[in-house]
């Protein structure tokens, strides 16, 4: 299940390789990332103070963050996250493709 919403939240790749994906993410207000699942490991790191509107397929939750502050997710998880916030947001997510690689 996800938001109904036509405003998509804008990924950048900003690097690649075998063992992680950075990707940087910028919402405008409303604007959402769609339904996917997370098929690694992955952190995410606040660039601005915002609010992550968290959609879970049953439940909808409201997450207030602080510019620099992060949080780390395992795999599996399945999500649909919108700015719930009245201003822009961006974050950076650090996907880890060989968690093994970085022991």
């Amino acid at each position: 299940m996800a938001f109904q919403c036509n405003t998509p939240a804008i990924p950048t790749v900003q690097e690649e390789n075998d063992t992680l994906r950075i990707t940087r993410w910028d919402f405008q207000p409303g604007a959402v990332t769609g339904w996917h699942r997370h098929g690694w490991p992955y952190f995410v790191v606040m660039l601005v103070d915002g609010t992550l509107r968290i959609h879970n397929g049953k439940d909808v939750t409201d997450v207030p963050l602080v510019a620099g502050q992060s949080y780390m997710r395992q795999s599996g998880v399945e999500h649909d996250v919108m700015n719930g916030s009245p201003h822009p947001i961006a974050f950076i997510e650090i996907e880890v493709k060989r968690p093994e690689a970085l022991a």
